[in-house]
């Protein structure tokens, strides 16, 4: 495999607050979705080697990584990073995200409380860990009153296995109407949002959910912030499609005339700027002041490296004007 980060060395980064919680994250959180998946364990522990080592400390992962790989049964992931954490004894220097909500099979999903105690010790097992710094609902569940799933959470809180906790796919009357019970209640709050938020996917998280965040301090941390590869720019072509398992992914991308102009306009800050698709497209998120740190996969130190240089590079007023243009 590659040396270790060849451009990046150790950076210094300006942390960013998740919310209220008293936690804080440099500006690009690894996504450990791809351990057990397209990462073998070996390179897993090679690349967040390499993540802690430039000055990085958020991991996020979910119970249910990587259930949708035939022959998983979910908390790979989970597993993969708890044999790092024990192995490298990194714990205090990680903030540990992980989430809880999507089916692990039969009556096993949700937000139920009975269900998110039974998962949270699951996902503690794996990990390798007393506690979870961000324990985040991976998904609304509308058969469990939102009361209930904000007590269960308060639960874990009080018992010191959770420090704060965080919401993903809720819609932006959802989240607003959970912040609202929370803080009537005296429950505690959803300090992070995980939208799907990238220079393609734009419309729903600009719409419905930036101005709830914003109004109420909510730290937002995008997933697919590469809109599954898409913005690196290496799917040009149906033929490209081959080039990885997430291919499939973005061959709707492809035939959208303005995912082309996207890509092109890329081209032309890359070219501009003598840097990547890749690095502008984080950069672009990152210049968004609702956007506290983009999620991002590697499966190689070079991806990586890539990843990282994006939060040294700073775009300017025109290159992030001629970016909105393009995927307005």
């Amino acid at each position: 495999m590659e040396s270790a980060t060849k451009d990046c060395g150790r950076i210094n980064v300006q942390k960013r607050k998740l919310g209220d919680s008293g936690l804080e994250i440099a500006p690009l959180v690894f996504g450990g979705n791809v351990f057990g998946w397209t990462v073998d364990e070996s390179t897993s522990f090679s690349l967040l080697d390499a993540f802690v080592a430039a000055g990085f400390d958020c991991i996020d992962t979910a119970d249910v990584y990587s259930k949708f790989v035939p022959g998983n049964k979910g908390g790979e992931s989970e597993t993969i990073i708890g044999r790092w954490l024990r192995a490298r004894g990194k714990r205090e220097d990680v903030v540990l995200a992980t989430k809880v909500g999507m089916s692990m099979g039969g009556d096993r999903v949700g937000l139920s409380k009975r269900h998110i105690a039974q998962a949270v010790e699951e996902s503690l097992t794996r990990l390798q860990t007393d506690y979870i710094d961000l324990y985040q609902a991976h998904q609304d569940d509308p058969n469990t009153p939102l009361e209930e799933t904000l007590a269960a959470f308060d639960g874990l809180i009080k018992a010191g296995k959770v420090r704060a906790i965080g919401a993903s796919n809720y819609t932006g009357t959802r989240l607003g109407e959970a912040l609202r019970i929370g803080s009537a209640r005296g429950l505690p709050r959803y300090q992070t949002l995980q939208p799907l938020y990238n220079l393609y996917d734009r419309s729903d998280y600009e719409t419905n959910l930036e101005p709830v965040c914003t109004a109420n301090a909510i730290a937002v941390i995008p997933y697919f912030s590469l809109a599954s590869g898409f913005l690196t720019g290496k799917y040009r072509s149906k033929e490209d499609l081959a080039k990885s398992k997430r291919g499939a992914l973005v061959e709707n991308k492809l035939d959208d005339p303005r995912g082309l102009k996207i890509l092109a306009a890329l081209d032309e800050v890359s070219a501009k700027l003598q840097s990547t698709p890749t690095r502008v497209a984080l950069a672009w998120l990152l210049a968004k002041p609702s956007v506290t740190a983009p999620i991002a996969s590697a499966t190689s130190l070079s991806q990586l490296d890539e990843l990282l240089a994006s939060t040294r590079l700073e775009l300017g007023a025109s290159a992030v004007e001629r970016l909105n243009r393009a995927s307005a």
